[in-house]
Protein backbone atom coordinates (compact mmCIF):
# COMPACT_ATOMS: atom_id res chain seq x y z
CA UNK A 1 0.00 0.00 0.00
CA UNK A 2 1.41 3.69 -1.04
CA UNK A 3 3.56 5.08 1.86
CA UNK A 4 2.86 8.85 2.73
CA UNK A 5 5.05 11.39 3.51
CA UNK A 6 4.05 14.29 5.81
CA UNK A 7 5.54 17.30 5.45
CA UNK A 8 6.06 18.50 9.12
CA UNK A 9 9.40 20.50 9.54
CA UNK A 10 8.46 24.00 9.08
CA UNK A 11 8.86 27.39 11.37
CA UNK A 12 4.96 27.76 10.94
CA UNK A 13 5.97 31.86 11.60
CA UNK A 14 2.09 32.77 11.02
CA UNK A 15 1.20 30.82 13.89
CA UNK A 16 3.85 32.23 16.07
CA UNK A 17 1.50 32.32 19.40
CA UNK A 18 1.24 28.65 18.89
CA UNK A 19 4.08 27.52 17.48
CA UNK A 20 6.82 29.48 19.61
CA UNK A 21 5.89 25.90 22.28
CA UNK A 22 5.50 23.61 19.53
CA UNK A 23 5.70 22.79 16.09
CA UNK A 24 2.95 23.67 13.91
CA UNK A 25 1.70 19.67 13.30
CA UNK A 26 1.11 19.69 16.93
CA UNK A 27 -1.37 22.55 17.16
CA UNK A 28 -4.43 20.86 18.25
CA UNK A 29 -7.99 20.81 17.08
CA UNK A 30 -10.48 19.29 19.28
CA UNK A 31 -7.99 17.98 21.51
CA UNK A 32 -5.48 15.94 19.21
CA UNK A 33 -2.49 17.01 16.69
CA UNK A 34 -3.75 18.27 13.41
CA UNK A 35 -0.92 15.88 12.32
CA UNK A 36 -3.57 13.05 13.94
CA UNK A 37 -6.35 14.28 11.99
CA UNK A 38 -4.34 14.03 8.95
CA UNK A 39 -3.29 10.35 9.77
CA UNK A 40 -6.30 9.31 10.95
CA UNK A 41 -7.82 10.39 7.38
CA UNK A 42 -5.24 8.69 5.09
CA UNK A 43 -5.94 5.51 7.23
CA UNK A 44 -9.60 5.01 7.35
CA UNK A 45 -8.36 4.61 3.30
CA UNK A 46 -6.20 1.61 4.45
CA UNK A 47 -3.45 3.96 3.58
CA UNK A 48 -1.34 3.36 7.37
CA UNK A 49 2.95 3.56 6.71
CA UNK A 50 3.58 7.35 7.35
CA UNK A 51 7.11 9.18 7.25
CA UNK A 52 6.86 12.34 9.03
CA UNK A 53 9.24 14.40 7.76
CA UNK A 54 10.70 16.56 10.99
CA UNK A 55 12.26 20.01 11.48
CA UNK A 56 11.53 22.72 13.75
CA UNK A 57 10.73 21.31 17.55
CA UNK A 58 10.62 17.49 15.80
CA UNK A 59 11.18 16.08 19.35
CA UNK A 60 7.82 17.11 20.27
CA UNK A 61 6.37 14.86 17.63
CA UNK A 62 8.71 11.80 18.52
CA UNK A 63 7.83 12.68 21.98
CA UNK A 64 4.06 12.20 21.05
CA UNK A 65 4.30 9.01 19.57
CA UNK A 66 6.84 7.54 21.60
CA UNK A 67 3.90 8.44 24.32
CA UNK A 68 0.82 7.61 22.22
CA UNK A 69 0.40 3.67 23.54
CA UNK A 70 0.59 4.71 27.20
CA UNK A 71 -1.32 8.05 26.76
CA UNK A 72 -4.24 6.44 24.91
CA UNK A 73 -4.35 3.13 27.48
CA UNK A 74 -6.93 3.02 30.69
CA UNK A 75 -4.14 1.67 33.37
CA UNK A 76 -3.39 0.66 36.85
CA UNK A 77 -0.23 2.33 39.12
CA UNK A 78 0.98 0.29 42.06
CA UNK A 79 3.15 3.53 43.41
CA UNK A 80 4.28 1.03 46.84
CA UNK A 81 5.46 -1.69 43.98
CA UNK A 82 6.57 0.35 41.33
CA UNK A 83 4.33 -1.39 38.75
CA UNK A 84 1.90 -0.39 36.12
CA UNK A 85 -1.00 -2.52 34.36
CA UNK A 86 -2.64 -1.75 31.31
CA UNK A 87 -6.16 -2.72 31.87
CA UNK A 88 -7.68 -0.81 28.27
CA UNK A 89 -5.12 -0.69 25.47
CA UNK A 90 -6.11 1.51 22.25
CA UNK A 91 -3.75 2.62 19.64
CA UNK A 92 -3.83 3.32 15.60
CA UNK A 93 -2.78 0.16 13.82
CA UNK A 94 -0.13 2.65 12.20
CA UNK A 95 3.87 2.78 11.21
CA UNK A 96 4.90 5.87 12.31
CA UNK A 97 9.13 6.62 10.59
CA UNK A 98 10.29 9.97 12.51
CA UNK A 99 12.68 11.21 10.25
CA UNK A 100 14.93 14.13 11.05
CA UNK A 101 15.08 16.10 7.84
CA UNK A 102 16.97 19.38 8.86
CA UNK A 103 16.40 22.57 11.18
CA UNK A 104 16.42 24.65 8.05
CA UNK A 105 15.73 22.34 5.14
CA UNK A 106 12.93 23.27 2.45
CA UNK A 107 10.25 21.15 1.16
CA UNK A 108 11.94 19.67 -1.37
CA UNK A 109 15.18 18.86 0.50
CA UNK A 110 13.22 17.43 3.36
CA UNK A 111 11.20 14.77 0.36
CA UNK A 112 15.04 14.30 -1.13
CA UNK A 113 16.31 13.16 2.27
CA UNK A 114 13.90 10.31 2.10
CA UNK A 115 15.14 8.68 -0.99
CA UNK A 116 16.65 5.76 0.10
CA UNK A 117 12.94 4.74 1.84
CA UNK A 118 10.94 5.37 -1.18
CA UNK A 119 13.30 5.12 -4.24
CA UNK A 120 11.09 2.14 -5.54
CA UNK A 121 7.65 2.73 -5.30
CA UNK A 122 4.32 5.41 -5.57
CA UNK A 123 4.27 7.63 -2.33
CA UNK A 124 1.97 10.21 -1.15
CA UNK A 125 3.21 13.88 -0.08
CA UNK A 126 0.67 15.70 1.85
CA UNK A 127 1.29 19.05 4.13
CA UNK A 128 1.02 18.68 8.08
CA UNK A 129 -1.63 21.50 8.19
CA UNK A 130 -4.19 20.84 6.41
CA UNK A 131 -7.28 18.81 6.72
CA UNK A 132 -10.04 17.59 4.04
CA UNK A 133 -12.26 14.86 2.89
CA UNK A 134 -10.15 13.87 -0.06
CA UNK A 135 -11.33 10.19 -1.17
CA UNK A 136 -7.45 8.73 -0.96
CA UNK A 137 -8.31 5.50 -2.70
CA UNK A 138 -9.62 7.29 -5.81
CA UNK A 139 -6.96 9.78 -5.50
CA UNK A 140 -3.98 7.02 -5.91
CA UNK A 141 -6.28 5.46 -8.84
CA UNK A 142 -6.32 8.78 -10.72
CA UNK A 143 -2.46 9.06 -10.83
CA UNK A 144 -1.53 5.01 -11.78
CA UNK A 145 -4.44 5.70 -14.82
CA UNK A 146 -2.88 8.62 -15.99
CA UNK A 147 0.73 7.19 -15.70
CA UNK A 148 2.65 10.60 -15.11
CA UNK A 149 5.33 11.39 -12.64
CA UNK A 150 2.92 13.38 -10.61
CA UNK A 151 -0.47 14.63 -9.31
CA UNK A 152 -1.38 17.65 -7.46
CA UNK A 153 -4.83 17.48 -5.47
CA UNK A 154 -6.72 21.05 -6.80
CA UNK A 155 -8.77 22.47 -4.39
CA UNK A 156 -10.95 25.51 -4.62
CA UNK A 157 -9.91 27.56 -1.28
CA UNK A 158 -12.60 28.76 1.02
CA UNK A 159 -14.05 32.07 0.85
CA UNK A 160 -12.50 34.77 3.37
CA UNK A 161 -16.22 36.16 3.65
CA UNK A 162 -19.41 34.85 4.13
CA UNK A 163 -21.86 34.83 1.04
CA UNK A 164 -25.51 35.62 0.95
CA UNK A 165 -27.69 33.72 -1.21
CA UNK A 166 -30.66 35.93 -3.04
CA UNK A 167 -33.94 35.18 -4.66
CA UNK A 168 -34.26 38.73 -6.47
CA UNK A 169 -33.99 41.19 -3.97
CA UNK A 170 -34.98 39.06 -1.46
CA UNK A 171 -32.59 37.64 1.25
CA UNK A 172 -32.80 34.06 1.65
CA UNK A 173 -30.26 32.96 3.89
CA UNK A 174 -26.32 33.69 4.90
CA UNK A 175 -23.78 31.30 3.99
CA UNK A 176 -20.87 30.65 5.71
CA UNK A 177 -17.52 30.99 3.96
CA UNK A 178 -18.45 28.90 1.55
CA UNK A 179 -15.82 26.99 -0.75
CA UNK A 180 -16.20 28.92 -3.94
CA UNK A 181 -14.91 29.35 -7.64
CA UNK A 182 -11.61 31.60 -6.07
CA UNK A 183 -9.55 29.48 -8.68
CA UNK A 184 -7.33 26.33 -8.07
CA UNK A 185 -4.47 25.94 -5.87
CA UNK A 186 -2.77 22.82 -4.67
CA UNK A 187 -4.14 21.87 -1.33
CA UNK A 188 -1.19 18.68 -0.98
CA UNK A 189 -1.96 15.09 -1.27
CA UNK A 190 0.44 14.78 -4.31
CA UNK A 191 1.03 11.38 -5.99
CA UNK A 192 4.84 10.86 -7.20
CA UNK A 193 6.63 8.23 -8.80
CA UNK A 194 10.30 7.72 -7.69
CA UNK A 195 11.35 9.53 -10.95
CA UNK A 196 10.44 12.87 -9.06
CA UNK A 197 13.58 12.20 -7.65
CA UNK A 198 15.51 13.30 -10.39
CA UNK A 199 13.95 17.02 -9.68
CA UNK A 200 14.99 17.36 -6.29
CA UNK A 201 19.12 17.92 -5.47
CA UNK A 202 19.26 18.74 -1.78
CA UNK A 203 18.61 20.72 1.24
CA UNK A 204 17.58 24.14 -1.04
CA UNK A 205 15.09 22.49 -3.01
CA UNK A 206 11.94 23.67 -3.40
CA UNK A 207 8.93 20.76 -3.42
CA UNK A 208 6.81 23.82 -5.29
CA UNK A 209 8.82 25.01 -7.87
CA UNK A 210 11.66 22.65 -7.95
CA UNK A 211 9.47 19.84 -8.86
CA UNK A 212 6.05 20.85 -9.43
CA UNK A 213 6.66 23.42 -12.17
CA UNK A 214 9.29 21.59 -13.97
CA UNK A 215 6.74 18.31 -13.96
CA UNK A 216 4.18 20.71 -15.27
CA UNK A 217 6.84 21.95 -17.96
CA UNK A 218 7.75 18.97 -19.06
CA UNK A 219 3.85 17.28 -19.04
CA UNK A 220 4.37 14.91 -16.53
CA UNK A 221 1.92 16.82 -14.01
CA UNK A 222 -2.13 16.02 -13.87
CA UNK A 223 -4.13 17.46 -11.30
CA UNK A 224 -6.82 15.95 -9.34
CA UNK A 225 -9.71 17.94 -8.38
CA UNK A 226 -11.53 17.77 -5.15
CA UNK A 227 -14.58 19.71 -5.46
CA UNK A 228 -15.65 19.39 -1.50
CA UNK A 229 -14.07 20.06 2.01
CA UNK A 230 -10.38 21.63 1.85
CA UNK A 231 -9.12 23.89 5.00
CA UNK A 232 -5.32 24.35 5.72
CA UNK A 233 -4.56 25.73 9.16
CA UNK A 234 -2.39 28.82 8.06
CA UNK A 235 -2.79 31.50 10.99
CA UNK A 236 -5.11 31.82 13.94
CA UNK A 237 -8.08 32.36 12.05
CA UNK A 238 -7.98 29.23 10.35
CA UNK A 239 -7.45 27.67 13.67
CA UNK A 240 -10.20 29.03 15.18
CA UNK A 241 -12.29 27.95 12.52
CA UNK A 242 -11.09 24.43 12.40
CA UNK A 243 -12.07 23.71 16.57
CA UNK A 244 -15.27 25.68 16.06
CA UNK A 245 -15.96 23.50 13.52
CA UNK A 246 -14.95 20.20 15.49
CA UNK A 247 -17.02 21.58 18.62
CA UNK A 248 -19.70 21.43 16.31
CA UNK A 249 -19.58 18.75 14.85
CA UNK A 250 -19.66 19.66 11.63
CA UNK A 251 -16.38 18.19 10.78
CA UNK A 252 -16.36 16.90 6.64
CA UNK A 253 -12.71 15.78 7.52
CA UNK A 254 -13.63 13.09 10.00
CA UNK A 255 -14.07 10.16 7.40
CA UNK A 256 -13.35 7.68 10.24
Amino acid sequence: MTKVVILAGGLGTRLAEETELKPKPMIEIGGKPILWHIMKSCAHYGVKEFFVALGYKGEMIKHYFCDYHNMSSDMTIDLARDQVKKRKSVAEKWTVHLIDTGQDTLTGGRVKRLEPWLKNETFMVTYGDGVADIDIRALIKFHQLHGCIGTVTAVRPPSRFGGIVLEGDRVLEFTEKPQIGEGWINGGFMMFEPAVFQYLKDDHSILETDVLERLAKDRQLVAYRHNRFWQCMDNLRDKHLLERLWQEGKTPWKVW
